[in-house]
């Protein structure tokens, strides 16, 4: 099953180490196949390199947590452009889930976890990625 997981949810599993982002990060590449594009890629790369995130998120904290993401992920070229989210920038992570027919979008966003459930998609926070695989403790 693929599962894509949105820039909100990398960047909390980057800055806490302990914390149910970075579980469910973690719970994903276990059990599922994350989806990836480069667009995606990309814009998470992006906001874990701002400055705001320099105090507390270091270059190998950085490059670990992209690595846990894209290691084992199967990379999708989306072709089908969407423009349902009220938040335009995040359609790149819809078009994904529909290129890679994922299962589930993991995001905090709160502009994509709105559409839940989108085109037999669920939207789902970290928290009920966990709750849902009896990973929650």
């Amino acid at each position: 099953m693929f599962i894509v997981i949105d820039a909100s949810s990398v960047v909390a599993a980057a800055l806490k180490a302990e914390g149910i982002p970075r579980r469910a990060l973690l719970l994903a590449r276990e059990r599922h196949t994350i989806a990836l594009s480069e667009p995606v890629f990309a814009e998470i790369a992006e906001v874990l390199r701002r400055s705001k995130f320099a105090a507390v998120l270091t270059t190998d904290g950085r490059l670990e947590v992209l690595e846990l993401l894209s290691a084992a992920a199967v990379w999708f070229e989306p072709k089908m452009p969407v423009s349902d989210c009220r938040d335009a920038k995040d359609n790149k992570y819809l078009e994904l889930a529909l290129a890679a027919g994922a299962a589930f979008i993991v995001s905090s966003d709160t502009d994509l976890l709105v559409l839940d459930p989108w085109r037999d998609i669920r939207i789902i926070r970290p928290a009920e990625l966990l709750a849902k695989e009896g990973s929650a403790n």
